[in-house]
């Protein structure tokens, strides 16, 4: 089994590697929920049922074939901040975060697949792929509950399809999203709209870590509402075909803030790359908004593309968890500003002063 050390020391694939669409799209993520039959659901469970539970699903889990030295782990065997980590990472949920006894978290080397058992449901599935391949992940997750599924008995119904805990997760238990990368959407101030479309289609759009949550770095993840009456593949096509939309919706705000605002673009990334290599404290909201700019820069190409990685890897390093790790201790927020900052200028000493002649230089030609 891996250890969390281990874990800790590789960034996950999906943040080291570029996918379809990945100047816009950082992630695409699919995640299906199971129950058992004969077992009351984890909210209702008592604390001797959800443990007869994890005894039973957990053996099974870890002999997945994609699981060969997984880390796997019980909620109660991790400290506060270890699991604080996972939620940076998006590999477990804020709710899962806060269980105790009988509740486990299994997941791959890579970090592209893992499993909350007894989360709000027994199971909870996903994963994750860089850019926009929600067909790649659901395929991925597919394999492993038809594992799961000759091995277990999932609570199933004729008409209902598979019971979950929540009725919006009913029928094909499926809730896929995208994480969209949107800072030209938010700065020529259409991301309202953007949201409010997406809503009216049935989707819902969400900040960083999901419901309830600010976006903060420009990032949006936008998923599906509704799973029952619909097929996966249906389910999946509709997200995608949204997605595409608002893509295009991006590409076009960024290149009129080009045509139409160069200099406030332009000032932008600059304050951002000024203040990221020389700053010494810094509040992780801020530094998040400043990294969203930096990758902007990457997308318009005043910084080199290769810079991309570091960057992403960035956006998860520098919140508050993986900070006192770093620290081997707990840290006062005004601690982890200046370890932040310091991590930041050390990281980004060798980023390029952004270099916006060439576009400048189209812009006038365009005029």
């Amino acid at each position: 089994m891996m250890r969390f050390s281990t874990l800790l020391r590789k960034p996950a694939e999906w943040m080291r590697t570029a996918g379809p669409h990945n100047d816009i799209v950082m992630t695409s993520r699919v995640r299906l929920a199971r129950n058992l039959e004969d077992f009351p659901f984890p909210g209702w469970a008592k604390k001797d049922s959800r443990i007869k539970l994890l005894e039973k699903v957990q053996p099974q889990v870890n002999e997945l074939s994609e699981m060969k030295e997984a880390f796997s782990e019980e909620m109660t065997g991790l400290s506060a901040i270890e699991k604080q980590v996972l939620v940076e990472r998006h590999l477990i949920s804020r709710e899962h975060a806060a269980k105790g006894p009988g509740c486990a978290t299994v997941m791959n080397r890579k970090q592209t697949v893992s499993i909350m058992i007894n989360e709000e449901d027994h199971l909870r599935m996903q994963a994750i792929r860089p850019g926009l391949q929600l067909q790649s992940a659901f395929e991925n997750l597919d394999k492993i509950d038809t594992e799961l599924e000759s091995e277990l008995p999932y609570a199933f119904d004729t008409t209902y399809g598979y019971l979950t805990a929540c009725p919006t997760n009913l029928g094909t238990g499926l809730r896929a999203s995208a994480m969209l990368h949107l800072p030209g959407l938010v700065l020529s101030e259409q991301i309202n709209q953007t949201i409010q479309a997406a809503n009216k289609i049935g989707l819902a759009v969400r900040g960083l870590y999901g419901e309830g949550t600010e976006a903060l770095a420009n990032l949006f993840q936008v998923s599906n509402q509704t799973t029952l009456g619909k097929s996966e593949t249906e389910i999946i096509d509709h997200l995608e075909k949204v997605i595409l939309q608002i893509i295009e919706n991006e590409e076009n705000a960024r290149y009129k803030l080009l045509e139409e605002k160069p200099t406030m673009l332009q000032d932008q990334v600059c304050r951002a790359h000024a203040i990221l290599r020389n700053a010494h404290i810094i509040p992780s909201k801020e530094a998040l908004n400043l990294l969203s700019m930096t990758r902007l820069g990457i997308d318009l190409g005043v910084f080199p593309n290769e810079d991309r990685e570091l960057i992403n890897v960035l956006l998860t390093e520098v919140q508050p968890a993986h900070l006192q790790v770093e620290a081997k201790r707990k840290l006062t927020v005004e601690e982890r500003d200046v370890l932040r900052a310091e991590i930041l200028r050390h990281k980004l000493k060798s980023l390029t002063r952004p270099d916006f002649s060439d576009i400048l230089s189209e812009d006038r030609d365009h005029e």
